[in-house]
């Protein structure tokens, strides 16, 4: 795979998208950050700006998605529309890479919940890096399998997510690093 061809999808906020979007840079990557009017962000590079309208096609009930992810979450108008633009980083990506935590119910803690979740429903291969429990998952249609030390997950589509918590720790950072230095030798 050439990495002149791939795209990284994200929302650049601080912690693992600007994370992903410093890597995809330092590798020469080019990098789609959504993102709308108000919303704070950490990354200059590829920002994608979501009209009103365009907001909308991303529209998903909050019941349904509390319902979903066994928790409720804020109503307010700029939470919504996180979620509207998470909808256009999986729609638009072939793969999904996301660093945060997997709770017992096997959802993602946070509103990147709502984009692991997403990407479920739509089949898309999809990896979680737990920082609690320092290892890549891999969803497997009904439970997340931990990837065994030398088959960490390699990059293997041209369209790609990156996404997760704020709150980035060493070893995801690390982890981030090394799934790109391992894809793009």
């Amino acid at each position: 795979m050439n990495k002149e061809d791939c795209i990284l999808f994200s929302g650049g906020i601080i912690g693992t998208e600007a994370e992903f979007g410093m890597n995809a840079e330092r590798l020469g990557i080019e990098e789609v950050n959504f993102t709308f009017e108000g919303h704070a962000i950490t990354r200059q590079r590829g920002i994608r700006m979501l009209n009103h309208d365009e907001l909308k096609n991303g529209d998903v009930s909050l019941e349904y998605i509390s319902k979903l992810l066994n928790r409720s979450f804020s109503k307010t108008p700029a939470f919504r529309k996180i979620l509207q633009s998470i909808w256009y980083q999986i729609n638009n990506g072939q793969e999904i890479y996301v660093v945060g935590e997997i709770l017992p119910d096997n959802t993602v803690k946070g509103g990147t919940g709502w984009g692991a979740e997403f990407a479920k429903l739509c089949n898309k291969p999809i990896f979680v890096f737990d920082q609690k429990k320092d290892s890549w998952f891999q969803w497997q249609q009904t439970e997340w399998t931990q990837c065994k030390k030398g088959e960490e997950p390699v990059i293997q589509h041209l369209h790609f997510v990156g996404t997760g918590t704020r709150f980035l720790e060493e070893n995801g950072k690390k982890a981030i690093k090394e799934l790109f230095d391992r894809s793009f030798k």
